[in-house]
């Protein structure tokens, strides 16, 4: 029994409580960048344990807040593993492993009209540019951390900035809506888009590659379960779910991964 995006302000075992169903075993705060994976390993994972899990899909700091607020839940999978360092800071997470690797990448619309070429070709005149909110979401961080990287100016970059996200998915509509010339999304998240964009892939020297983690939190009420879960996303089995949706199991060559 999934149910993403339902927990709002209110709590997640009390909403299937409410419901007159089953108290779920588990309640999983995943990042809305990892939904279709996640959703996958959810569904397989229930059918073969015969428990039940809820899962809050949404941007990772509007997570971050849920968990603070709700004080319960069991496993937080933002889409990059600083956040879950953030959680871990204050205490609330027993423990966490990493299963998947998210890159950077530029998405335009299909055949390019505009030539885009790489990251300086996104300040220049007429652009219209989408990116993440960088206080909401992890490729909204990255995004801005790529610019400084490569020494572009952000005062260049908000030039041509017509569109901040709080999830991922959004800058994918976006394209798909033709409503802006490019995007910065994660390369897995470019493939559901392949029919409206291309992707121009930013190269591993220029790039900031994030690793996702599973952290248990410490509300938990059925850790060993929760543990288990977490196995299964890091298992081959795992992977392979999460390779079939075209997300990196195995971090690019050369790339420099956050300590």
């Amino acid at each position: 029994m999934t149910r993403g995006g339902l927990l709002g302000v209110g709590l997640a075992v009390g909403l299937v409580a409410g419901c007159g169903k089953k108290e779920a075993d588990l309640v999983l705060f995943c990042g809305a960048g990892i939904r279709p994976p996640a959703a996958k390993l959810v569904e397989t994972f229930e059918r073969e344990h015969g428990v039940s899990i809820v899962t809050d899909y949404a941007g990772a700091a509007a997570l971050i807040s849920r968990i603070k607020l709700n004080r319960q839940g069991d496993l937080y999978m933002p889409g990059d593993r600083q956040y879950v360092d953030v959680v871990a800071k204050e205490g609330l997470i027993l423990s966490q492993r990493s299963v998947c690797y998210f890159v950077p990448t530029i998405l335009v619309q299909k055949g390019n009209p505009l030539k885009i070429a790489g990251l300086r070709d996104l300040v220049k005149p007429g652009v219209k540019l989408g990116l993440g909110d960088p206080r909401a979401v992890p490729i909204g961080r990255n995004a801005r951390k790529i610019f400084e990287k490569n020494h572009i100016l952000w005062a260049n970059v908000e030039s041509n900035l017509k569109f901040q996200s709080a999830t991922v998915n959004e800058l994918g509509i976006q394209i798909q809506a033709k409503s802006l010339d490019a995007v910065i999304v994660w390369d897995a998240i470019a493939t559901y888009y392949a029919a409206h964009g291309d992707e121009v892939p930013i190269p591993v020297e220029q790039n900031v590659i994030s690793t996702v983690s599973i952290g248990v939190l410490s509300f938990t009420k059925n850790r060993e379960l929760a543990e288990q879960f977490v196995a299964f996303a890091a298992s081959d089995r795992g992977r392979a779910i999460l390779e079939e949706h075209n997300y990196r199991v195995d971090a690019p060559q050369h790339a420099r991964l956050p300590e």
